[in-house]
């Protein structure tokens, strides 16, 4: 289940970033921690390591080591994250599933504590071993981890649309009520 929990997560970073290298390069050059060369070639390989490392991890194909390489993956994340936040360079894009194109990016402690909880999940998972796991327990834990992914994400998902305690005419008639209370006070005191 752990396996496939840390392989759904990579595999729903990595196929979006497939689909928007620009947006990759413009976001680790945000980071501001590789020499150029470097940012260019993170911004190609990573989707393609994040997919393959996710996809063994939830087929369990090579265990051990494709827990190795998440747990290095993870590490690089809570890294570069922390580096960032230490220096005070809050307002970039997380990178870590789709890119920001109509919020204000901005990263937290929440960003790096999750990618270092990933990490430690993954170095358990790799040090623990590729041990003998029947056919129908590899296919209900994965089956099991990939749910637990999904409902994280609709929980995401639902939180970012459904605001409890506002209605979401308030966003657009909060500006015009302001103007109607100042015509309304003019109107009864006289300008």
């Amino acid at each position: 289940m752990v396996a496939s929990i840390l392989g759904g997560t990579l595999l729903l970073a990595g196929i979006p970033k497939l689909r928007d290298r620009d947006g990759l390069l413009t976001v680790v050059k945000g980071y501001r921690l590789l020499p150029d060369r470097m940012e260019r070639v993170v911004a190609v390989t990573l989707p393609f390591v994040e997919v393959l490392v996710g996809a063994a991890l939830i087929l369990g194909v090579a265990g051990g080591w494709a827990a190795a390489g998440a747990a290095l993956l993870f590490t690089a994340f809570a890294a570069g994250l922390a580096a960032n936040l230490v220096r005070g360079r809050r307002d970039l894009d997380c990178g870590c599933f789709a890119f920001s194109a109509h919020e204000v990016p901005r990263i937290g402690w929440f960003h790096a504590v999750r990618a270092a909880s990933f990490a430690a999940a993954a170095f358990v998972l790799a040090a623990t071993g590729s041990a003998e796991i029947a056919p129908i327990e590899r296919l209900v834990g994965g089956a099991s981890g990939l749910l637990i992914v999904l409902a994280v994400v609709a929980m995401v998902q639902i939180k970012a649309v459904v605001h409890v305690g506002r209605r979401p005419v308030d966003d657009y008639l909060t500006s015009a009520s302001i103007k109607l209370r100042a015509v309304s006070t003019e109107s009864r005191y006289g300008s």
